[in-house]
């Protein structure tokens, strides 16, 4: 079963580090990232870059809108993702620990991916 890893945090915490702050932060990550890639349980990881470079498209009107910046107003962001092949939910959570254990603050929803297509496999 593939799990999605959203990762959450206050983005004016995340965007005040330091580079060297940010860069160790980045390599203890890393590490639990490397195990399971290598275990070939890690599928795509993906850093967002900041809201105030987001654009969204609101379908709920005729005709669609497009707004600068997120939609949602919200304390922490959705800062990033991880896609991981998982047993079972006790498995994803696992992973999801082990980022916690290195990655100060924030939270981790982890959310089973109902629909897939690896797009990347067929290139």
């Amino acid at each position: 079963m593939k799990y999605a890893v959203l990762c959450y945090h206050s983005e004016n915490v995340v965007c005040a580090w330091s580079k060297d702050h940010d860069d160790e932060v980045m390599a203890k990550l890393a590490v639990v990232q490397e195990r399971w890639a290598k275990a070939g349980k890690l599928g795509p990881v993906a850093r967002l870059m900041p809201t105030t470079a987001a654009t969204t498209l609101r379908k709920d009107h005729e005709p669609s809108v497009v707004l600068d910046g997120p939609f949602a107003e919200t304390k922490e962001q959705l800062l990033g993702f991880f896609v991981i092949e998982a047993s079972g939910l006790e498995e994803a959570l696992a992973f999801a620990k082990e980022l916690a254990e290195v990655n100060p603050g924030g939270a981790y929803e982890v959310r089973p991916i109902g629909y897939f297509v690896d797009w990347s496999a067929n290139s």
